[in-house]
Protein backbone atom coordinates (compact mmCIF):
# COMPACT_ATOMS: atom_id res chain seq x y z
CA UNK A 1 0.00 0.00 0.00
CA UNK A 2 2.53 2.42 -1.18
CA UNK A 3 1.42 6.33 -0.71
CA UNK A 4 3.07 9.68 -0.43
CA UNK A 5 2.65 11.97 2.42
CA UNK A 6 3.07 15.52 1.39
CA UNK A 7 4.27 18.53 3.15
CA UNK A 8 3.72 21.97 1.06
CA UNK A 9 5.38 24.91 1.53
CA UNK A 10 7.12 25.01 5.01
CA UNK A 11 8.23 28.07 5.48
CA UNK A 12 11.53 28.92 7.26
CA UNK A 13 13.24 31.79 7.32
CA UNK A 14 17.15 31.54 7.66
CA UNK A 15 20.27 32.49 6.54
CA UNK A 16 20.67 31.52 2.72
CA UNK A 17 23.03 32.67 0.13
CA UNK A 18 25.99 33.44 -1.39
CA UNK A 19 26.11 37.42 -1.23
CA UNK A 20 26.97 39.50 1.75
CA UNK A 21 23.90 40.36 2.91
CA UNK A 22 22.51 37.04 2.95
CA UNK A 23 24.71 36.13 4.90
CA UNK A 24 23.87 38.27 7.76
CA UNK A 25 20.01 38.86 7.00
CA UNK A 26 17.39 36.01 7.41
CA UNK A 27 15.34 35.68 4.12
CA UNK A 28 11.84 33.13 3.81
CA UNK A 29 12.65 30.00 1.41
CA UNK A 30 9.72 27.26 1.20
CA UNK A 31 10.46 23.85 1.49
CA UNK A 32 8.02 20.99 -0.24
CA UNK A 33 9.05 17.30 0.71
CA UNK A 34 7.08 14.58 -0.52
CA UNK A 35 7.63 10.88 1.08
CA UNK A 36 6.97 7.51 -0.27
CA UNK A 37 6.37 4.87 2.04
CA UNK A 38 4.22 1.97 2.58
CA UNK A 39 1.14 2.98 4.09
CA UNK A 40 0.14 -0.50 4.76
CA UNK A 41 1.83 -0.93 8.77
CA UNK A 42 0.12 2.44 10.08
CA UNK A 43 -3.19 1.76 8.09
CA UNK A 44 -3.73 -1.53 10.21
CA UNK A 45 -2.40 -0.28 13.68
CA UNK A 46 -3.25 3.45 13.58
CA UNK A 47 0.04 3.73 15.06
CA UNK A 48 2.26 6.83 14.58
CA UNK A 49 5.40 4.72 15.19
CA UNK A 50 4.35 2.81 12.22
CA UNK A 51 4.64 6.02 9.80
CA UNK A 52 6.62 9.36 9.97
CA UNK A 53 5.35 12.00 12.16
CA UNK A 54 5.24 14.87 9.69
CA UNK A 55 4.92 17.34 12.95
CA UNK A 56 8.11 16.10 14.12
CA UNK A 57 9.67 15.86 10.69
CA UNK A 58 8.65 19.91 9.70
CA UNK A 59 9.81 20.48 12.97
CA UNK A 60 13.93 19.09 12.35
CA UNK A 61 13.89 19.99 9.53
CA UNK A 62 13.54 23.50 10.70
CA UNK A 63 16.32 23.29 13.41
CA UNK A 64 18.33 21.78 10.49
CA UNK A 65 18.31 24.75 7.83
CA UNK A 66 18.21 27.24 10.68
CA UNK A 67 21.55 25.72 11.89
CA UNK A 68 23.60 24.80 8.91
CA UNK A 69 22.71 28.28 7.42
CA UNK A 70 23.71 26.76 3.59
CA UNK A 71 24.93 29.02 0.79
CA UNK A 72 22.96 27.42 -1.40
CA UNK A 73 19.69 25.81 -1.90
CA UNK A 74 21.06 22.63 -4.06
CA UNK A 75 23.13 21.94 -1.01
CA UNK A 76 19.56 22.36 1.11
CA UNK A 77 17.70 19.88 -1.01
CA UNK A 78 20.50 16.92 -1.45
CA UNK A 79 21.11 17.96 3.22
CA UNK A 80 17.52 17.52 3.55
CA UNK A 81 17.31 14.25 1.38
CA UNK A 82 19.51 12.77 3.20
CA UNK A 83 18.24 13.20 6.45
CA UNK A 84 14.90 12.04 5.52
CA UNK A 85 16.43 8.69 4.37
CA UNK A 86 19.03 8.54 7.57
CA UNK A 87 16.39 9.00 10.28
CA UNK A 88 13.41 7.72 8.79
CA UNK A 89 13.80 4.05 7.38
CA UNK A 90 10.26 3.34 5.82
CA UNK A 91 10.29 6.07 3.81
CA UNK A 92 11.91 4.70 -0.28
CA UNK A 93 11.90 7.58 -1.86
CA UNK A 94 12.20 11.50 -1.13
CA UNK A 95 11.15 14.17 -3.21
CA UNK A 96 12.53 18.15 -2.06
CA UNK A 97 11.73 21.23 -3.57
CA UNK A 98 13.68 24.52 -1.87
CA UNK A 99 11.88 27.66 -3.25
CA UNK A 100 13.55 30.57 -2.48
CA UNK A 101 11.32 33.76 -3.90
CA UNK A 102 13.89 36.61 -3.49
CA UNK A 103 16.73 35.33 -5.24
CA UNK A 104 16.27 36.34 -8.75
CA UNK A 105 14.31 39.30 -8.38
CA UNK A 106 12.55 39.38 -11.89
CA UNK A 107 11.45 36.07 -11.34
CA UNK A 108 8.05 35.32 -8.72
CA UNK A 109 9.88 32.22 -7.30
CA UNK A 110 13.43 30.14 -7.92
CA UNK A 111 12.97 26.37 -7.09
CA UNK A 112 15.43 23.14 -7.26
CA UNK A 113 14.35 19.80 -6.48
CA UNK A 114 16.24 16.28 -5.98
CA UNK A 115 14.45 13.04 -5.48
CA UNK A 116 16.33 10.20 -4.12
CA UNK A 117 15.41 6.50 -3.13
CA UNK A 118 17.25 3.87 -1.49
Amino acid sequence: MLGTIELDSLAIPCIVGILPFERVEEQPVFVDLELDLDFGPAAGSESIEDTVDYAALAESIHELVKEAKFQLIETMAEEIAKFVLARHSMVETVRVRIHKPRAVPQAKDTRVRVERSR
